[in-house]
């Protein structure tokens, strides 16, 4: 039986031999084609500029479906990555998901703040940008309510807004990956160790702080993912499909924005050092937030192998709140994979769609 097991593999060796060599073959020919030509274009749903002020960029995506939910959504974006990441090429798209099952899509986006912008603090973005960008849909929209999602720290900011103006127009809260506890966020919290670390020496002499700063610390995160991802690369560089996907998310990986100067003061001394959201006695601008004020429905959804936002550091949230209609969901994936890609499309769509459209009549 091992003899003949032998010769079936004698007979098969010259064609796994040239199945190799085509595959080598292939693989050089589509190294040359990765680095002569770009990626593939996202962030393409058709969408229109409501208003741009400063750092700021909200906008409104176009209706693909004929009858639309009457409570449109606010999505307020992480101030450290592009909106882009929740509208990634059709098929594929966060974004075209909602407006396809009938949901009125706002956005609210960042651009890197300018070096005099570096004076932007947390309460520009909770007590100023977001209270502007929601009148803004009202009286786009000509609804009095609106929806809000946050994404990673867009959620902590859509916390804080909540918590301020608990009687203001936002009539349900989704959160993904939104920490509340920082001090399980232990490479954060000990990369910025104030024993160690002078945050005012560095935003006072350099005013906002880089994106390499920030991309470096969530790369210390993982630190041999990058290589491990580029071998991976080579070894399937000859699979078109894999190669889009890598370069999509890739893109958005490196694509990392700077952070106004005061803004980073505030989360590094009251979040990270004080941690005071999750203490309660943080403030903006003089005014608490606490998160007990926030009355509204709310889902929160968290990735079993979120290495960025770990479930210790995010599962506080729901306690905190003061809603009776509340509901934290944890879904496979990381950080990124919830809500982007093919695991988001099985997992969180359905799921965000299944419990928000009851809730948006």
């Amino acid at each position: 039986m091992s003899a003949l097991a032998s010769l079936d593999d004698l007979v098969s060796l010259p064609e796994r031999i040239q199945s190799e060599v085509q595959r080598a073959i292939q693989r050089s020919i589509k190294g040359v084609e990765y680095f002569s030509t770009s990626g593939p274009s996202l962030g393409s749903t058709p969408k229109d500029v409501v208003h741009v002020r400063g750092t700021m960029h909200l906008y409104h995506y176009r209706p693909l479906a004929d009858e639309v939910y009457r409570v449109p959504i606010l999505i307020v974006m992480a101030t450290t990555n592009r909106g882009y990441i929740l509208d990634m090429v059709p098929g594929q798209s966060f974004i075209e998901f909602l407006l396809k099952r009938g949901y009125d899509v706002y956005m609210l986006d960042w651009s890197p703040p300018k070096p005099e912008e570096k004076s932007l603090g947390m309460e520009d973005y909770v007590l100023d940008f977001i209270p502007d960008c929601i009148r803004r849909v009202q009286q786009d929209s000509g609804e009095q309510d609106v929806s809000v999602i946050g994404y990673c720290f867009g959620g902590v900011l859509s916390l804080l807004y909540g918590a301020i103006f608990p009687d203001g127009p936002m009539k349900n809260l989704i959160c993904f990956t939104t920490p509340v506890d920082f001090r399980e966020l232990e490479l954060f919290s000990s990369f910025a160790d104030r024993r160690y670390f002078d945050v005012d020496h560095l935003v006072d002499n350099i005013g906002n702080v880089p994106p390499e700063m920030i991309l470096s610390s969530f790369e210390m995160l993982r630190p041999g993912s990058r290589v491990a991802s580029q071998v991976q690369l080579w070894d399937n560089i000859w699979n078109d499909e894999y190669v889009k996907s890598y370069r999509m998310f890739d893109r958005w990986a490196t694509d990392t924005l700077p952070l106004a100067g005061e803004y980073f003061r505030a989360i590094t001394k009251d979040l990270l050092w004080d941690n005071k959201l999750y203490n309660d006695t943080m403030t903006v601008g003089g005014r608490a937030a606490d998160l007990s004020r926030i009355k509204v429905p709310i889902l929160h959804a968290v990735a079993e192998h979120d290495h960025i936002v770990p479930y210790e550091a995010a599962k506080h949230l729901i306690a905190k709140v003061g809603s009776n209609d509340k509901e934290e969901v944890m879904l496979k994936g990381g950080h990124v994979s919830l809500v982007a890609g093919a695991n988001a499309i099985k997992r969180l769509w359905p799921k965000l769609d299944s419990w928000l459209c009851g809730r948006s009549t």
